[in-house]
């Protein structure tokens, strides 16, 4: 069986913790592992294999958690841009023999009771071999309006209801028979392809010539203009509403889509006053109750608890200002290891780069802006034109724009060197690359 792991999403919910370019589901929530690792850990005990559909940005920070679980059986699919569910699950079936079962799962979901867990993948396997799809539906604990429901009688589905208005979701919740959709699936890759041709034939095309023209080495890599030409459309609404291969197994694993503060409330220690307090700062507070506390190195959310729904709206008007908040955290993660921007001014910028041992930036020049680099620790292999070679710390280079240069750790210890850029443009776009270990076409 293999575990389709769906890393899409911005997370934005949990902002400012939360950034496009670094989603919830890899952020160090509990005990120092992230949702993505608890998920690849609780699913390696069902499944043979990993297969990551991620954005092209977001697989490296994947395959960095990987390596600390020392987790190598893993395939990925890089989208680059998102279209929802289906076309991701249909590219990941693609790529496997059709009768091969698959776990879908998303990655940035918390579930506590692994006794009741493993007891519900087993009774969906059961119904997957006689060639059904399955879903699970949560057990809801609460009136949740942030959800979709699933009406059901025993294991049959009866229908696929939206999020609901309060009073509706109440009425659900007492009724008995509904179920959170947890947005989990099971069943074999060539069932559903063939429901997805049956009832979104459209989808199914576009995804088998996308897949078709795709990159496939260690990596399938699928081509922007291919990946745009197919419609966004959600798994539930292009097969699972319409088939009548459907069952549904209700589950009662303590399950939690962490999508917001108030929920993520729930799983952290509060203080005695009922305050979640997220700072790397000691914070003060006096006569105040029921917070929710959230500061990083650039941003902080104050907010009262059952008001946390309303944090997509702060994104949103962020977004409309252009505002690099939304989508950066002041450490910027890359493929070679990360950057932090430590002040940025007209005219100039100084960044703190850290290297991994092993690897190294693109070859690259820039147009705009000349660059210092002075090594702080680890060993520098410099490429500078056509010559090569070593800087130790206390020791810099200069690189003029327009030459051709490079930044390459060959220690065993991470390398860090402070950038100071200066020139009339310094914005992250003024690169070209020559050759680069990543297959990256812009950013550093």
């Amino acid at each position: 069986m293999t575990n389709i792991i769906l890393c899409g999403g911005s997370g934005t919910r949990l902002w400012p913790m939360s950034r496009t370019l670094f989603p919830k589901q890899f952020i160090r929530l509990f005990d120092n592992k992230s949702l993505f690792q608890l998920t690849v850990e609780r699913n390696k005990f069902f499944c043979d294999k990993e297969l990551i559909v991620s954005n092209a940005e977001q697989y490296f920070l994947a395959i960095d958690q990987l390596e600390e679980l020392k987790e190598e059986n893993s395939s990925y699919i890089l989208e680059p841009i998102g279209r929802n569910t289906a076309p991701a699950i249909a590219l990941a079936c693609m790529s496997l023999e059709k009768d091969e079962i698959v776990f879908v799962t998303p990655s940035d979901h918390l579930i506590k009771n692994k006794k009741e867990y493993e007891k519900v993948v087993q009774e969906a396997k059961e119904f997957v071999n006689d060639g059904f799809l399955v879903t699970f539906g949560i057990t809801p604990t609460f009136a949740e309006t942030g959800y979709g429901y699933i009406e059901a009688l025993g294991n049959d589905v009866k229908a696929f209801h939206e999020k609901p208005e309060y009073e509706t979701a109440q009425k659900y919740f007492e009724g008995g028979n509904y179920y959170w959709n947890s947005g989990m699936f099971m069943f074999k890759a060539g069932v559903f392809l063939e429901e997805l041709k049956k009832y979104s034939l459209s989808i199914y095309q576009s995804s088998k010539i996308a897949f078709e023209n795709a990159k496939k080495e260690n990596i399938i890599r699928i081509k922007y203009e291919d990946m745009i030409n197919i419609n966004e459309d959600s798994i539930d609404y292009a097969v699972m509403e319409k088939s009548d291969k459907v069952k549904v197994i209700p589950s009662n694993i303590e399950w939690s889509d962490v999508g917001n503060f108030d929920s993520l409330s729930n799983e952290l220690p509060n203080d005695e006053n009922n305050n979640l307090i997220i700072s790397n700062k000691h914070v003060s507070i006096i006569d105040l109750k029921d917070l929710i506390i959230i500061d990083t190195n650039d941003a902080l959310l104050v907010s009262k608890k059952g008001s946390a729904q309303k944090v997509k709206s702060i994104v949103d008007n962020l977004k409309l200002y252009n505002n690099k908040l939304t989508s950066e955290h002041s450490i910027i993660y890359r493929p070679w290891g990360t950057y932090t921007v430590l002040e940025d001014s007209n005219g100039y910028k100084i960044k703190k780069i850290c290297v991994k041992s092993g690897s190294r930036l693109s070859l690259q020049k820039h147009f705009h802006r000349n660059e210092h680099w002075i090594v702080l620790s680890g060993c520098a292999t410099i490429t500078k034109g056509s010559k090569k070679f070593i800087l130790n710390p206390n020791e810099s280079t200069y690189i003029k724009a327009g030459q051709l240069h490079r930044l390459e750790n060959e220690g065993k210890l991470p390398l860090v060197i402070i950038e100071a850029q200066v020139g009339e443009y310094t914005g992250e776009d003024d690169i070209i690359r020559i050759e680069d270990d990543f297959c990256r076409e812009d950013s550093k």
